[in-house]
């Protein structure tokens, strides 16, 4: 147990996750990694958090299960002693990119079991954890989703995962309602397209779309773009802010003639 400040990072062994992992740390935060595969998978970056001083744990489970929830929340404290940030970031894409008249019922229940249905029953177990713990720089906790573009932006070929991320958005606004008068902030960050195993199977598509001008900032974006919106979040320095969201995705929302 230690007396620094604890976040809890689902999906924290790879990609948006990992680079959350090793930011949160290095602004002084112990770290509970959590993923749904072995820790052998991981052992190189999570060797790397080692290497740069992180004190943290790393627990697998499968956060679309109620005793896997139930258990990060129980490893956290036994390690650390409380909770004061969650970063919701775990999130699957579908297993086969479909048409949305052939989407699969399978599909979809696992796309949203994990990204949403996980996001919400994990959210409800460390708020009520975190209202049970004593306020800590004026807040008893900061919960951070990450959602994505497709939020609002329609790809009829993972309908699934749209919706999905817009229930994340929903859940962003209705914690930051319930929660804000036991002290705990609610955000959601809205990546956009990011260098990750995630997008690296339709790189050729997203490439052309920043070559033809899309993206107002003209790149793909990078873990650690969306690590340090997530740092700015967790610093508490947003102390009268709930419930908004910040898009991390080179101004691709914004609209143009």
């Amino acid at each position: 147990m230690t007396n620094k400040k604890t976040a809890v990072v689902t999906g924290g062994g790879r990609g948006i996750g990992f680079a959350i992992c090793k930011q949160l740390s290095k602004d002084g935060f112990s770290v509970v990694v959590v993923s749904s595969s072995p820790r052998a998978r991981y052992a190189e970056n999570l060797n790397v958090l080692r290497k740069q001083g992180t004190d943290s744990i790393y627990v697998q489970a499968d956060i679309s299960k109620a005793d896997d929830r139930k258990r990060i929340v129980e490893e956290a404290l036994v390690a650390f002693g409380a909770i004061h940030v969650l970063v919701n970031n775990a999130g699957v894409a579908p297993l086969e990119r479909k048409d949305l008249l052939e989407m699969t019922e399978e599909s979809f229940d696992r796309v949203v079991g994990i990204n949403t249905k996980g996001n919400m029953f994990l959210t409800q177990l460390v708020a009520k954890q975190m209202i049970s713990q004593e306020p800590v720089g004026g807040n008893r906790g900061i919960i951070v989703n990450i959602s994505s573009c497709s939020a609002e932006v329609s790809s009829t070929s993972r309908g699934e995962y749209c919706v999905s991320k817009a229930g994340v958005a929903m859940l962003t606004k209705l914690y930051a309602d319930r929660l804000a008068s036991e002290g705990i902030l609610v955000h959601e960050v809205r990546p956009g397209v990011i260098e990750t195993d995630m997008t690296e199977a339709v790189r050729g598509k997203y490439d052309k779309l920043i070559a033809d001008g899309v993206f107002p900032i003209a790149r793909w974006g990078t873990p650690e773009d969306v690590a340090s919106v997530v740092s700015a979040l967790c610093s508490g320095k947003f102390s009268y802010t709930t419930g908004n969201h910040i898009d991390v995705d080179g101004g691709f929302h914004i609209r143009r003639l």
